[in-house]
């Protein structure tokens, strides 16, 4: 199982990408990268997994990549982007301890 073999799925994240994901952290280019990096260590993680395991999972801040065993020698290949937003609520616990300066 080869990187290529996903071809498909990583030019349709990377259209979505370019499309509707605003990312500070990750110019186009490096969000390619990232796939095929994170989905070599998915097929690494795949083809590893436990006996009754059906999943292979690879994930970075941004991106999670999962492989899901089929009935078919081909695995579905799932690439979903993390959302985030820098205007979220501290937990109260935080919060307080910013407050009180520990």
């Amino acid at each position: 199982m080869t990187v290529e073999m996903f071809q498909d799925e990583m030019a349709q994240a990377l259209k979505a990408f370019e499309k509707y994901v605003v990312c500070l952290d990750k110019t186009p280019d490096q969000c390619a990268a990232s796939l095929k990096s994170l989905l070599e260590k998915a097929i690494k993680a795949y083809e590893n997994r436990g006996p009754n395991l059906r999943h292979g999972i690879a994930l970075d801040r941004q991106v999670t990549i999962i492989l899901s065993q089929t009935e078919n020698e081909r695995p579905l290949c799932g690439i979903y982007f993390n959302l985030h937003t820098p205007y979220q609520k501290k937990p109260a616990a935080q919060k307080e301890k910013t407050e009180t300066g520990s």
